[in-house]
């Protein structure tokens, strides 16, 4: 599955739960997350979407570590079944702070 897929899915999966999925661009900031996700009544998800095969560059591991030591959640998104597994956190209430690569 291409990354652009990937992304769509990840778009459309949200917003079937009552989500939104914003593109993440900040001027003077290379290497943030792609998106962020916000779920109802829950706190933000940065997203940074790859192929399976995809490697994260040293500008996006970067920005995923100083965003994790805020307290954020960031999540590394390769598969469909990794937004599944996003969005049954999400159900469950297992959003929130930091988590692991």
């Amino acid at each position: 599955m291409r990354e652009t897929e990937i992304e769509k899915k990840l778009v459309n999966d949200v917003k079937a739960v009552g989500g939104k999925a914003y593109k993440f661009v900040s001027p003077g900031n290379n290497g943030v997350p792609d998106r962020i996700v916000i779920f109802p009544n829950s706190c933000p998800v940065f997203v940074e979407l790859k192929t399976p095969s995809g490697k994260l560059s040293k500008m996006q591991h970067a920005q995923i570590v100083k965003l994790r030591a805020l307290g954020q959640e960031v999540r590394i998104i390769r598969t469909a079944e990794e937004i599944r597994k996003l969005v049954l956190d999400w159900a469950a209430g297992r959003l929130g702070g930091a988590s692991d690569f």
